[in-house]
């Protein structure tokens, strides 16, 4: 991302902010060649994923109460009928989470003067203006927006700064140093740079003429699975990967931890190994709960309020992670929900509305009395509690 600072009386961009594009041996890492990397893919996926399947709902205060209201066009298809709103969150929280910022062209609004269309346009092209110390402008693929028609989110921000930090910018000696290994092994095993192996003739100098048809044969034994036949002065050694330089495989697991402490993804959630937590958990719920406080708690929070400001006050925007994250196995959400009605916070119709079943009938209600009846009490028994 690029950005225009021209006040002298704060600091650059280029202080704060490392370049998009870094590079570290013979590798340039930036927003693109970073997706190579398993462990940032894996982040973004998993943070992308579990936020853009959290159900968007909007809700206003009745007497003190949280009332669900319909959710207008904006929160259901967000940049037209072709994208709806989970693609929609998907595809900003990537952005979000690459460059620390995510852009929008507000191309609709609606009778409150809100924005009731926003079309994403990619971060990497971006340019935020500013002059003074304040924004003036964007700038998309070489034209330039006024403030107030571009949806503009950011997150990792600091003070005195208009955009949000990119943690792949700075993540780039870790990326670098696992695609600089990538790229070792993918030169060594596939792309011919170190040959498989060397046949050689231990009595007398080969010309190479005589050293190609040699190879010729050879190669044409081995396509075919075909006996090749050689003298004593012949010998084929493999050619394998030095064991000091065979270190790129640990290399490449090395970086897979600082990675999800870039992201703010904990290492068992991307199958990374080696991980030092002793923290052990009762359940799925649990783990899930610590993942939702610790890791997707702010980002969520956050996205509410962005959210939130396309709805008229003082109506407002939920992300229901309990939908997503918090979804209890079948042993644990009937014990949950056994302590909610038995402690009189919820209904057995409301229970059974989550598990999309109908209030219980009369019919039913009949089966329960029969099956669970209470012994009835002797009327002489009743006349003694009377008394």
């Amino acid at each position: 991302m690029t950005l225009l600072f021209r006040s002298l009386q704060m600091p650059t961009a280029g202080q704060l902010i490392p370049s998009r594009s870094r590079r570290v041996g013979a590798v340039s890492v930036n927003t693109e060649s970073a997706l190579r990397h398993s462990g940032v893919w894996a982040c973004l996926r998993l943070r992308a994923d579990l936020v853009s399947a959290m159900p968007v709902d909007a809700y206003r205060r009745v007497d003190g109460k949280q009332v669900e209201i319909p959710s207008p066009r904006v929160l259901v298809n967000p940049a037209g009928d072709r994208i709806d709103v989970t693609e929609w969150m998907y595809s900003t929280q990537v952005d979000l989470d690459r460059f620390g910022n995510c852009f929008g062209l507000i191309t609709e609004r609606d009778g409150h003067g809100l924005p009731a269309r926003i079309d994403l346009v990619s971060a990497a092209d971006a340019t935020v203006r500013v002059k003074d110390g304040q924004l003036v402008g964007y700038r998309f693929s070489g034209k330039t927006y006024d403030p107030s028609v571009v949806w503009h989110e950011k997150q990792f921000t600091v003070a005195g700064l208009h955009v949000g930090l990119a943690p792949i910018s700075y993540a780039a000696w870790t990326i670098g140093s696992y695609l600089s290994a990538q790229e070792f092994a993918l030169e060594w095993f596939a792309n011919g740079a170190i040959p498989s192996g060397h046949l050689k003739n231990s009595t007398q100098t080969v010309a190479q003429p005589q050293a190609d048809a040699v190879k010729q044969r050879f190669l044409e034994a081995v396509a075919n699975r075909a006996p090749l036949v050689t003298g004593s002065d012949w010998e084929y050694n493999l050619i394998s990967v030095p064991a000091n330089e065979s270190q790129f495989l640990e290399t490449m697991k090395a970086g897979l931890g600082d990675i999800c402490r870039y992201f703010g993804v904990p290492g068992d959630m991307i199958d990374v190994e080696g991980g030092s937590s002793s923290i052990t958990y009762a359940n799925v719920t649990q783990r899930n709960l610590q993942l939702l406080i610790m890791n997707l708690g702010p980002t969520v929070n956050r996205r509410e309020r962005a959210l939130s400001s396309l709805l008229p006050k003082p109506r407002y925007v939920k992300l229901n992670s309990d939908a997503v994250v918090l979804r209890m196995d079948p042993m644990s959400r009937a014990q949950m929900g056994v302590a909610q009605v038995n402690g009189r916070l919820r209904t057995p119709s409301e229970l059974r509305e989550k598990d999309d079943l109908a209030p219980f009938t009369d019919e039913q209600y009949a089966e329960f009395d029969r099956l669970f009846a209470r012994t009835p009490v002797p009327a002489t028994k009743q006349a003694e509690a009377a008394q």
